[in-house]
């Protein structure tokens, strides 16, 4: 499997600076600052990219779990809420919150559940993060 790149540059202090962030791809590039990190200015951050990787990730964990499993999902919709809080002396990444909705003809909740609760372990964003706690949401439309 090829390795993924993405790339960022900082320019200036912490407080005033900006810099940019690239995807590898192409597919996204984009400006980040302290605002758009720690208060709500525009731009992005390394935790909404975090998540991003994550809940996509999760999404075709899932996936392939169900096909697998001999189920075919006609829809699977994720998001990941990522808390980065005030540790000790500095900051880091507490938890991250899947929460999912799925449409899946011919599965019932119990097996939902369980296909859920492998994907959310399994997939390889997930194990990457074993360090943070990591919650699932799962609903079955």
């Amino acid at each position: 499997m090829p390795g993924r790149t993405a790339e960022a540059e900082w320019k200036g202090n912490l407080r005033e600076g900006k810099g940019t962030m690239k995807l590898g791809s192409g597919a996204y590039e984009g400006p980040y600052s302290f605002a758009s990190r720690f208060e709500s200015g525009t731009g992005t951050n390394p935790e909404e990219l975090l998540g991003a990787a994550h809940a996509g990730c999760f999404s075709m964990a899932l996936s392939a779990g169900l096909g697998q499993g001999g189920f075919t999902p006609t829809r699977i919709h994720t998001t990941a809420r990522v808390h980065l809080e005030k540790v000790g002396a500095g900051f880091g990444i507490t938890r991250i919150e899947l929460t999912t909705e799925a449409q899946i003809p011919g599965i019932d909740a119990a097996a939902f559940t369980r296909f859920a609760d492998e994907a959310k372990k399994g997939c390889p964003v997930s194990r990457a993060l074993a360090g943070v706690e990591i919650s699932l949401n799962a609903k079955l439309v």
